[in-house]
């Protein structure tokens, strides 16, 4: 019988600090838009973040794999796990509300389950998995707001971007289990975002034009979190989950963004939270105990 993949209590650890740090991209992205574009944002984001990645793991002395097989890896998760995802949210972002915007990042843990549960023999697709990422998406859409989902239509092509970044999320994680699961995490990592910046370079240089150091300090320190905070250190926390719990377990994580967006806005901002938000607090909580109980 195939033994299926459950969240231990350093899984979850591990993934709540993942989803503190992914909660603050938003604001932070939406801050560098101000001065740059959507294609320049990204290319920040995965160049300068493959260079911090890449002096810890000359430090650490890791090695790194040349091989066809891991090359291609690296420029397939670049693509579906940066590029893809990352222009199509940072583009959407300058053209709908970011309380939608999260709600429809979210529908990135039901894709995984999905997808997963198609790919991997150890991820299948059971009731409790649908109850609890069922009730946990619900969670979420009740803490931003239920009547923000009014404003959902398909047809909005900036929305149906960000419903295909939370698809390209989904495979980007099978792939990664799939292909690079006997490579180190920050070496995966640091492979990825490298293929990336290569993929985004010659694409911003020609679009957006050439790239200029000349920003704003609140550009910069908008740049900085999401390059060391929410892109170099959360992808080695997210290799680690995945290795640990797999992919359908690991988008759960988009679930957590957003009511942690709220809960930093409320800290940092004094902006004042709504009783809807403790209600939908409460049903994503239930659908993360649903998800984390083992047999």
């Amino acid at each position: 019988m195939t033994v299926q993949k459950s969240m231990s209590g350093r899984a979850w650890t591990e993934l709540i600090i993942l989803s503190f740090l992914w909660g603050g991209t938003f604001l932070s992205v939406r801050v560098a838009l101000n001065e740059v574009g959507p294609l320049t944002a990204v290319t920040h984001r995965v160049g300068w973040a493959a260079l911090v990645l890449w002096g810890i793991v000359a430090l650490k002395r890791l090695q790194v794999p040349l091989t066809v097989r891991a090359l291609g890896a690296f420029a397939a998760m670049g693509l579906l796990n940066n590029v893809v995802p990352f222009t199509l949210q940072a583009w959407g972002q300058l053209h709908i509300e970011t309380g939608l915007t999260s709600i429809l990042n979210a529908g990135t843990a039901i894709w995984g389950v999905l997808v997963a549960a198609v790919f991997f023999a150890d991820e299948k697709l059971t009731t409790k998995k649908i109850a609890g990422v069922t009730l946990g998406f619900l969670g979420v859409a009740t803490a931003i707001g239920l009547d923000t989902l009014s404003n959902l239509d398909l047809r909005s092509v900036a929305q149906l971007a960000v419903i295909a970044s939370t698809i390209s999320y989904a495979f980007a994680g099978v792939i990664a289990r799939k292909l690079l699961s006997d490579v180190h995490p920050i070496v995966c990592a640091a492979g990825m975002l490298t293929a990336s910046t290569i993929i985004m370079l010659p694409t911003t240089t020609t679009i957006e034009g050439a790239l200029t150091l000349a920003l704003g300090a609140e550009t910069w320190l908008a740049i900085g979190y999401y390059t060391i905070f929410a892109t170099a250190l959360a992808y080695l926390l997210y290799y680690r989950v995945l290795a640990m719990a797999g992919t359908g377990n690991l988008m759960v994580c988009t679930l957590l963004i957003a009511p942690i967006a709220i809960l930093l806005g409320a800290v940092f901002l004094g902006e004042t939270l709504q009783p809807q938000a403790f209600v939908g607090f409460g049903i994503l909580a239930v659908g993360l105990i649903i998800l984390s109980r083992r047999r």
